[in-house]
């Protein structure tokens, strides 16, 4: 069964992940999991995978957890809360993916600087993202779509891996459409940005 995190704070140092699953061959975030359809299926297509999941919203966990209970996931650990909380409290190099799918858009221009992919949060995805691992954002916003290029374009830290117009217009072979992506509540179709985490020079 999945449960909640413990609490992240260790006099120690970082909470390790883990220490949750020690048999986890990788560790995955997603973060805004909303009702939790695609993390609880990404948990049943790779049960050797530990899968960390945070949101803000007490109904989204409720959610998250009837998707992992009918599935009889025992992979899966959530946290209620904000994901910034979670990324402080993880060591360096713990991620081998990272999940942003539909962030808040936050649409209006003075509303913005609340978007959640900004470059502190690069900055703070690269530290705990491993030499390799792949962090995916999608949204239905044209200008979230356009900010966050422009972000991870800044950063030495990733590389975007599109090759072609296909690799950001259609969903990623592994994708699973959540409720929310069917509502087409953005003003374009579904962007699918895929980023890879560079080895440091």
């Amino acid at each position: 069964m999945a449960s909640l995190l413990p609490t992240l704070a260790t006099p120690d140092g970082p909470f390790d992940p883990r220490s949750l699953a020690p048999g986890a061959v990788e560790v995955w975030l997603e973060i805004g999991f909303g009702g939790g359809e695609h993390l609880a299926a990404q948990a049943a297509r790779a049960p050797e995978v530990l899968l960390l999941g945070v949101e803000p919203f007490q109904n989204g966990v409720a959610s998250a957890l009837r998707h992992i209970e009918a599935l009889g996931l025992s992979n899966v650990r959530l946290c209620l809360g904000d994901a910034r909380d979670l990324m402080a409290a993880l060591p360096d190099a713990c991620l081998d993916r990272l999940f942003i799918l539909f962030p808040d858009p936050w649409p209006k221009a003075r509303h913005r600087k609340r978007r959640l992919v900004g470059a502190a949060f690069i900055a703070e995805a690269a530290r705990l993202m491993k030499a390799g691992a792949r962090l995916r954002v999608s949204t239905d916003w044209a200008d979230y779509a356009d900010q966050a290029l422009e972000l991870f374009a800044a950063s030495p830290a990733f590389a975007w891996t599109a090759k072609t117009a296909d690799d950001w217009r259609r969903p990623p072979d592994d994708h699973v459409t959540t409720r929310y992506e069917k509502k087409r509540l953005g003003d374009c179709a579904p962007i699918w940005l895929e980023f890879e985490r560079l080895a440091a020079r």
